[in-house]
């Protein structure tokens, strides 16, 4: 299965480091924390991966041109040969796509004009600011098993977001709302499998995917929750760029279900 990430944002709400680089590229344990979502899925078989770009598009392309540079051990010989000669080479088993999604494209319209590279099949998409320790596999079971065209994977955090209204019995999503300060309801966390027909819900570059896209189907009964009661952190603000950057370095971040 393919897996889409969304790394075209401005990333205005961590602007102390999105100024100098797109969000996906701020770094946890210096890798980018794009890396660190891609190794996920990665662990879990899935290791074709196509990459929404936007804002500071060349620094996501660079990075992944450069890989072994960034990852290996170089020598560079300039006296004889001028060559370079790559020792100890660290490679993943991933094929990346990169696409220039436009600079001022909404979540929506990024995912539309993917659509090429997706083909008529079902495919995973996240953000490119969350990490998590979802079974990426068991999710993808339980979106075939209840067959609805888009499943995405709710959680339990500090309320800052829209809410989930879920149906106790079928895990249907019902609409979306406004929180409360009280709020003890689920949010959405990505992590999603969609079927193609999610394209026919996504009108052009100025739909943001999160509002009218998910209604619908949620009004359809065509959007799922997938109930994840583990990790799961996003990386909105400096303060949360720290905190995982502590769970990292004290060798304990949830998130690292691979070797």
């Amino acid at each position: 299965m393919k897996v889409v990430i969304l790394a075209g944002g401005f990333g205005t709400r961590i602007s102390e480091e999105s100024h100098l680089k797109p969000k996906p590229m701020i770094e946890i344990g210096e890798k980018p924390i794009l890396w660190h979502i891609m190794k996920e899925y990665s662990h879990y078989g899935h290791n074709d991966f196509i990459i929404c770009c936007g804002y500071k598009q060349h620094m996501i392309k660079e990075y992944f041109a450069d890989y072994y540079l960034y990852n290996s051990d170089v020598t560079f010989d300039f006296g004889h040969e001028n060559k370079m000669i790559v020792h100890s080479n660290v490679s993943e088993p991933w094929k990346v796509t990169l696409v220039d999604t436009g600079l001022n494209t909404m979540t929506g319209g990024r995912i539309k004009r993917i659509k090429k590279y997706v083909g008529n099949e079902a495919f995973l998409m996240t953000y490119g600011d969350g990490v998590a320790d979802i079974n990426i596999n068991e999710l993808i079971s339980f979106h075939k098993k209840n067959k609805k065209i888009a499943t995405l994977t709710a959680v339990h955090v500090g309320q800052r977001f829209g809410v989930l209204d879920i149906d106790r019995d079928d895990c249907s999503i019902k609409a979306f709302r406004e929180k409360s300060m009280a709020d003890g309801s689920r949010i959405n966390a990505g992590y999603m499998v969609l079927e193609p027909e999610i394209f026919d819900y996504i009108d052009g570059d100025s739909t943001v995917f999160e509002q009218e896209p998910l209604r619908r189907l949620a009004e359809n009964n065509q959007l799922d929750a997938y109930k994840h009661n583990g990790f799961w952190q996003c990386m909105d603000t400096k303060r949360e760029m720290e905190m995982l950057e502590e769970m990292w370095a004290s060798g304990k971040a949830p998130w690292k279900v691979w070797d």
